[in-house]
């Protein structure tokens, strides 16, 4: 799994890395190179967000290594007909090796996405995943950050992307990126 790229990327996320958290911060590095100013045109103090959430990667204490999916919503959890989950679907987006929280946190962040209360939905989860994972609230926001530094422009480089507009609300609330 640590030979994998994730969407948008041209190499192995783990090449050249030992840590799940620095092969992050590289990433992130690469993201922002490829069209980070069309995010900064909408995020106020984007370089120093960006820089911000590069050395909170860089200060997450070392996690164990699991198969991590990065796309775990609804439509992707098959369920029996009780209700219990069976499978996990559509691996690809952002399947990699890496820290457990990652999971939990980009979980939280996009499980209800484009919802009326996605807000609120995303804050709750990130609580309860903090709460019943023993992961820290700052590890999820700093993994959350990552996230979508990672995949604005997987689908659009502008506001009428709704991908790219959820990153910018995301970014502006994050409290690692806007600090």
């Amino acid at each position: 799994m640590r030979q994998l790229t994730v969407q948008g990327d041209d190499r192995p996320l783990w090449r050249d890395h030992d840590r799940f958290q620095n092969a992050l911060v590289a990433l992130v590095g690469r993201a922002v190179a490829r069209h980070g100013a069309a995010l900064a045109v909408h995020v106020p103090d984007f370089d120093g967000g960006v820089e911000r959430t590069q050395e909170a990667l860089r200060s997450l204490p070392d996690a164990p290594v699991s198969a991590i999916h990065g796309d775990l919503v609804p439509p992707n959890i098959h369920i029996d007909a009780v209700g219990r989950p069976v499978a996990v679907l559509d691996f690809g987006f952002y399947t990699t090796a890496g820290d457990p929280a990652f999971e939990a946190a980009v979980t939280a962040a996009i499980w209800d996405m484009y919802g009326p209360y996605a807000e609120e939905h995303t804050a709750e989860l990130t609580r309860l995943f903090a709460h019943e994972l023993g992961y820290t609230s700052a590890a999820l926001t700093t993994y959350q950050a990552a996230y979508v530094l990672t995949t604005y422009d997987l689908f659009g480089l502008d506001d009428s992307d709704g991908h790219f507009r959820w990153c910018l609300e995301q970014l502006c609330r994050n409290a690692v990126f806007s600090a």
